[in-house]
Order: structure tokens, then sequence, then C-alpha cells
């Protein structure tokens, strides 16, 4: 399980699966901007860096998104970061075009939280994801994980990057 996780520095109970690294990353099905599927497939044989927030419309999570947006840029296409809301999939693609996102994908797990379950990242009370990145490399398997202990915080940027250098 995550550790100890908080919102605002209140205990917050995150429920779902309890992966760890090695495991096979489980598949999903997201909605895009589109209303496209987006489906963890599409990534196979890059290194798929998955970034959870509860919403793109908060600040913490708009400068997450726009940092890995920033470092998706430098990264080349070995590397496809996907961000992961609840949001629906209007309010992100307006986000992304008020914020000149075009090199992370959007998704959203609106539907029926079966990210949220199957990735362990779903915030019980609050109906949202918790702040966490998923590290997925190209066979498949889950080589990072990263929950944030406190959701209004930014993760750890440097090891999210040191290790996708790893799985190059």
């Amino acid at each position: 399980m995550p550790p100890s996780i908080t919102f605002n520095g209140l205990p917050a109970r995150v429920v779902g699966n309890d992966l760890k690294l090695g495991d096979v990353a489980p598949a999903f099905t997201l909605v895009g901007n589109a209303l496209e599927p987006i489906t963890l497939d599409r990534f196979a044989g890059k290194v798929c860096v998955i970034s959870c927030v509860p919403s793109v419309d908060t600040p913490v999570c708009s400068l997450e998104t726009r940092r890995f947006n920033q470092e998706a840029a430098q990264l080349g296409e070995a590397v496809q970061i996907v961000t992961v809301s609840r949001d629906l999939p209007f309010a992100q693609a307006r986000w992304c075009a008020a914020n000149g996102i075009k090199n992370v994908i959007m998704a959203s797990d609106y539907r029926n939280f079966g990210f949220a379950q199957d990735y362990g990242v779903l915030l019980e009370d609050l109906g949202l994801l918790t702040r966490a990145v998923f590290i997925v490399d190209k066979q498949g398997i889950i080589r990072y994980i990263q929950f944030v202990p406190e959701i209004t915080q930014e993760p750890d940027y440097e090891a999210v990057l040191l290790e996708i250098k790893k799985c190059l």
C-alpha cells in the first residue's frame, strides 16, 4: 500500500490494488480529450510515465503537468508521459489549450474508476486520484512508483527523470 497520504495535513485514505516494482502494469482504457480511448497498449515499446493528479484545474496539478510537458519535449520519442485525472475530457482539453500542453497526453478516468482501482490511487472520500507517478518500461513492467505523501506538494521530478533514463 502507499505510504501515509495527507491532503492539507489531514489523513487521506487511498484504495485499490497494491502494485509493486516488477509487476506487469495493469491494462487500462482511459478517455482522451477527443473522447477517444487511451490504452496502455498504445505505448508498447516506449517508456510510459503515468502522472496521476487530482485535477489539472488546481495550482499544484497545473505546475506538475506543465513541468512534465517541458520534460517530455527533451526526452524524445522513446518516452511518453500520460497525465491521468478524473477531470472531464472537455475540461482537460480546454486546460491543455490554455497552457500550451502538446507533449503530454491527457487522459480521464471519469467513467468508472477502473484505472484508479487498478493502480491503487483512488482517494476514497474525495473520488479523485491521489498524486502519484508510475514508470512502465518498454516491456510493460512497473519500474518506479512514487506516491507523493502530501497531495498538495509536487512529486520529486529528479527521481522520476533519473528512473526514466535508467529505463531507456
